[in-house]
């Protein structure tokens, strides 16, 4: 399993949004400018995101996007599932799984089930606030 553009765009996306947050909107042209993605790419994104309630949009000249929850709210997990799909890595397994006439007979199907536990268990877990820290963490081995 790879995870698409538009999965690692939007991860940063709403991360951004939340290391960024001071109450006031945020500009997508600013987002693009600090993670060096194109704007009209992120548009695209956060459609979805937005659509998705996971961002709130503000009209005008001063407007932008903020982040509708706390960002200990979302996880990796629900930011890919949205961009991604399901991200089982076999598609007899996982939420959207389809049926397999030779799911009896199958052995690797225990794999394909122990490997999306594992991806669930780590997706699922992870918060924008984790992140959050983390990206405090590198900052602070670079203070001099």
């Amino acid at each position: 399993m790879k995870i698409s553009t538009k999965g690692r765009y939007a991860l940063r996306l709403m991360l951004d949004l939340a290391i960024y947050n001071t109450g006031e909107p945020i500009s997508l042209k600013d987002v693009a400018r600090r993670q060096q993605i194109s704007e009209k790419y992120l548009e695209q994104i956060i459609s979805m995101l937005n659509k998705a309630g996971f961002v709130r949009s503000v009209r005008g000249a001063q407007g932008g996007y903020m982040l509708k929850k706390a960002p200990a709210e979302y996880t990796v997990g629900m930011i890919l599932r949205l961009t991604e799909g399901d991200l089982a890595p076999v598609s007899c397994v996982g939420e959207d799984s389809i049926e397999c006439g030779r799911r009896d007979e199958c052995v690797t199907v225990r794999i394909w089930q122990q490997l999306n536990s594992a991806i669930n268990g780590v997706v699922y877990v992870i918060t924008l606030e984790d992140m959050m820290g983390w990206q405090q963490e590198k900052a602070d081995q670079y203070i001099i």
